[in-house]
């Protein structure tokens, strides 16, 4: 299906005038989409005013095109949606999610994202009065070797150290700080990552850590005999989720130091060191190019015969180029191929297309990185 396109100020708007539904059509959009911003478009507008249906097909389809166009840093708005499937919209709830316009003039205009600047703004702020706090009441410690509000014997006289003016709320103003820097610095790095978008479990992984990395100095103080402790119970703590980005290792590793910094009471040096690792977030982010991904994929067929067309007009579609490198036909047959993907494609995407609910013959489709000689 061809689309119609026009330019308008910077903006690549499409005029589907099909039903988007099963069967072709939203297929066919959708490829057109990845086609273009393969292409180097980054501001996409479909105008939908003469798409008189739309399934559920044609809402993936949109949503799709959505992500698609985030993960490379563009937009894909939806101009002009009919009555119908605005109300489908609604019902799937992505109403909110999708940039709906009701005209193609307030599409090309981006509206300025105050609720993102301001919530980045809060969080810079936020940081400088923790900064301020840490500079102006200094956290007060447990005994003279300092480092904890909990009370302990003292070694001369076998009493107890009285209990520092201000405990325990100034230990809650240490674990408030850790939660606030790391909410700070999750919220960047979530802005910032668009070839992976961040799960909700992985953002409140690092809050906690950081969190705990307070706690933990606090807990700890200057006691050997707990700084031993802590660290055998946490020898027994085994994490099965494996972590596969460095980036997400390294930040994890960072918000635990600043965690930790909140729990000693240095707040101006784990105020500041946030600032900066959100900056450093920020520009990593500019400067370093997404480069595409080199994939071993083996694909297995239902029967003898090895569906190769439709496999070399998927890669074809999706913009990846390939190699051969082994081919086995026994009852099924079974191709490798060495695959490079382009950045801002999807995996799931690709293996979807690939098999196609076992129409156009594919059975099975893995992937892996190529292993390191």
């Amino acid at each position: 299906m061809a689309i119609p396109q026009q330019v308008a100020r910077g903006h690549l708007v499409l005029t589907p005038r099909q039903p988007l539904v099963a069967g072709g059509e939203a297929e066919d959009f959708e490829a057109s989409v990845k086609r273009l911003l393969g292409q180097g478009y980054r501001l996409l507008i479909a105008d939908l005013n003469a798409v008189t249906a739309i399934d559920s097909a044609g809402i993936r389809a949109l949503v799709r095109a959505h992500t698609s166009a985030g993960r490379v840093g563009g937009s894909f708005r939806i101009a002009r949606p009919t009555t119908h499937t605005l109300e489908l919209l609604k019902i799937a709830r992505l109403d909110n999610v999708l940039s709906v316009y009701d005209s193609i003039h307030e599409a090309k205009h981006q509206a300025f994202k105050w609720r993102e600047i301001a919530t980045i703004g809060v969080g810079i702020a936020a940081c400088l009065l923790i900064a301020g706090i840490g500079l102006e009441w200094r956290i007060p410690q447990a005994g003279p070797a300092g480092g904890g509000a909990l009370m302990a014997p003292d070694s001369a006289t076998g009493a107890l150290w009285a209990t520092p003016w201000g405990y325990p709320f100034s230990e809650l103003v240490q674990l408030l700080s850790a939660g606030v820097i790391a909410v700070f610095v999750t919220h960047v790095q979530k802005l910032h990552q668009k070839d992976r978008p961040m799960n909700r479990s992985m953002e409140q992984a690092q809050v906690l850590l950081a969190v705990a990395g307070a706690l933990i100095m606090i807990i700890i103080g200057s006691s050997l005999a707990r700084a031993f402790g802590i660290a055998g119970a946490a020898g027994i703590i085994r994490f099965r989720t494996p972590v596969e980005d460095p980036k997400d290792v390294t930040v994890l590793f960072l918000l635990m130091g600043l965690g930790m910094a909140c729990g000693i009471g240095a707040l101006p040096i784990a105020a500041l060191g946030a600032l900066f690792l959100a900056a450093a977030i920020v520009v990593l982010d500019k400067l370093v190019a997404v480069k595409p991904r080199v994939m071993l994929v083996e694909m297995t067929a239902s029967g003898r015969e090895f569906p190769l067309a439709h496999v070399v007009s998927v890669f074809a579609q999706f913009g990846v180029t390939w190699e051969p490198l082994e081919f086995t036909q026994g009852d099924e047959a079974e191709m490798t191929y060495r695959t490079t993907l382009p950045a801002h494609v999807s995996i799931d995407e690709v293996s979807e297309a690939l098999v196609g609910g076992g129409k156009h013959g594919l059975g099975a489709v893995s992937w892996e990185p190529p292993k390191k000689s």
